[in-house]
């Protein structure tokens, strides 16, 4: 099935990903890798002989938006993001199952392509449970993770979903604005006009994903890399008071954890700048890392 409810919505949107690429601010190549699932375009920043560092994007989004977080890492690292499959992008349209090997073979396929053993990999939202999911198939391949206002761990109450999902169905049937503004009061706690196009057209255009990756204790008893934890307090998909304790739970190498305080799931600059600052703290060792 197409991650897309027709042609024009693929174009309006893929416009949008060409948008979210021009105002990066750093210069971007572009690649496409074949795998085993599929052939996967890839969004290149920072020098090509920096260290990697595999980026993984938000669900039912384009990929050059959330790059756009992490921006400021190309001045030290080679940033390789993948346009995940089945989703809005440029990558194949077929998805891969949520809870089977799929994305730790698309990940080492990714690897490969880029002569790279083991890389360190940022997960946002639904890229985190891809990450987690690699971390559970393929963990010699993922040598630190940092998982950002993450999927993966189950949501938390019901009534904040709600509080996102009703207005979204409104909008999706009527493209009314009013109900896109209340999506993004509940989802974004600082959204540009970017952020709310792409939203919207995610809405009417593409075709959610409503099964999230992720992985538990048992699937990551071989994982032993270090992994850090970025968590919104009043995200309503994924809160920091449920997501934190899961997390402990499933992750024995857990060994950074940040909340966000009153930031919503899609996070303002000032946190995207604190998460970044924080990132060049948790991967001081890249090079050693990642030799192959």
């Amino acid at each position: 099935m197409s991650a897309y409810r027709s042609a024009a919505g693929r174009r309006e949107l893929e416009h949008l990903y060409d948008d979210a690429v021009d105002r990066l601010g750093v210069d971007v190549a572009e690649r496409r890798v074949d795998t085993r699932h599929g052939s996967t375009h890839v969004l290149l920043a920072g020098a090509a002989d920096a260290p990697p560092v595999v980026l993984f994007h938000g669900g039912n989004v384009t990929n050059p938006l959330t790059l756009a977080w992490y921006a400021g890492l190309a001045d030290d690292y080679r940033l390789v993001a993948p346009d995940t499959p089945g989703h809005p992008g440029k990558s194949a349209p077929t998805r891969l199952d949520p809870r089977g090997d799929g994305y730790g073979e698309w990940v080492a396929d990714l690897l490969d392509a880029f002569g790279v053993d083991a890389a360190p990999v940022v997960g946002t939202s639904y890229g985190a449970g891809v990450a987690l999911r690699t971390a559970a198939v393929a963990p010699e391949r993922v040598a630190r993770a940092a998982l950002v206002v993450p999927a993966g761990f189950g949501t938390g109450p019901l009534l904040p979903l709600v509080g996102v999902g009703l207005p979204a169905v409104c909008y999706r049937l009527t493209a009314h604005d009013w109900f896109l503004d209340r999506t993004l009061a509940a989802l974004a706690t600082d959204p540009d006009p970017l952020v709310r196009a792409t939203v919207g057209a995610s809405l009417r255009h593409a075709r959610p994903d409503r099964t999230v990756p992720g992985a538990d204790a048992a699937d990551l008893r071989g994982f032993d890399a270090p992994v850090a934890l970025f968590v919104a307090t009043d995200d309503p998909f994924f809160p920091a008071d449920a997501v934190v304790p899961r997390a402990r739970a499933r992750l024995r190498t857990l060994d950074r954890v940040e909340l966000l305080d009153g930031e919503r799931h899609l996070l303002s600059p000032a946190a995207q700048r604190r998460v970044v600052a924080s990132l060049r703290t948790f991967l001081p060792d890249t090079d050693a890392e990642t030799e192959g």
